[in-house]
Parts: structure tokens; sequence; C-alpha cells
């Protein structure tokens, strides 16, 4: 399996790097965004990614999951990737100590957090959720100090 995981806070760019590898190389993207249980999940997210989904794969079977569906609040349409094929994960919680070990790049993106704020106000209209999230992207950050993890850091 050849992946790469774009991991950074809220607002630092992840998707659209993501974006652009993908356009590149041909290889899927996988959003966490559809791995977070919600604005609580960024923990179960990482997790889902983990057991879920890198650890099929490295073992030679199809992962399957289902995404979160923001609309309902609740897990939504089945996903499913396949042993050997190119992925790129995107997302804050993507780089964990786990992850590291099926990455083939690992990727961190940092930006001011007023730049990331106005960034991710002008994305999603509204910032109620900013402080809530930042205490989920601190607890990862503690936990697994993904800058060290990754292969470069990348000042956006």
């Amino acid at each position: 399996m050849m992946l790469t995981i774009v991991d950074g806070r809220s607002g630092a760019g992840k998707t659209e790097l993501a974006a652009r590898l993908a356009a590149e190389s041909g290889a899927r993207v996988i959003h966490m965004d559809d791995l977070y249980a919600g604005w609580h999940g960024l923990a179960t997210g990482s997790r889902l990614l983990e057991r879920g989904i890198l650890a099929p794969l490295a073992a030679g079977r199809t992962a399957v999951w289902r995404r979160w569906d923001w609309a309902i609040g609740d897990w939504g349409a089945e996903d499913r990737a396949e042993p050997g094929e190119p992925l790129i994960v995107e997302g804050c919680g993507s780089l964990t100590l786990q992850s590291r070990e099926h990455a083939d790049r690992a990727l961190w993106l940092e930006a001011p957090e007023e730049v990331r704020h106005a960034r991710a106000l002008a994305r999603d209209g509204e910032d109620s959720w900013w402080m809530l999230w930042r205490e989920q992207e601190d607890a990862h950050i503690a936990a697994n100090d993904p800058a060290a993890l990754a292969d470069d850091v990348i000042r956006t």
C-alpha cells in the first residue's frame, strides 16, 4: 500500500494539499472529516483510521467502514478501500504513532492560528466549534507529537 498522510490543525491547508497530491499521483483521498464522530470525534476518527482502515489493508484485507454523515449527525454510507490502492489520508488526527507505521510519507502542515482561524471561518461560515476542536487538536498533538513523526513540516 502506498500511503501518504497529511495532518495539521484546522485551517492549515490539508485538504488543498491532499487534492494537489492526488491529482499528481492518481491516489485516492480519504478525508478524516468522514471518520470523525461529529465535533467531539477527533480521537474516534484516529482510531477508526488505524484499526478500521490501515490495519486491515496492511493485512491484505479490504477495509470497510461507514462515513460520518454531518447532515444527520450519525454514521452514514459504507465506504471501502482495497489492499494496494494508493491512498492519501488528510485531516487532523491522521498522523499518530500507530498510523505512522503504515505511511510511506507523512506531512505536518503549520500556519499561525489567526491565519488558520480566518481560513476556517471563510470555509465554514461560522466558528462555534473552534475552541472545542482546538482542545482535541491539542490532545492529539500532546499524545502523538505528529510534527516529530512527519517527514516534512510545511508552513502554509
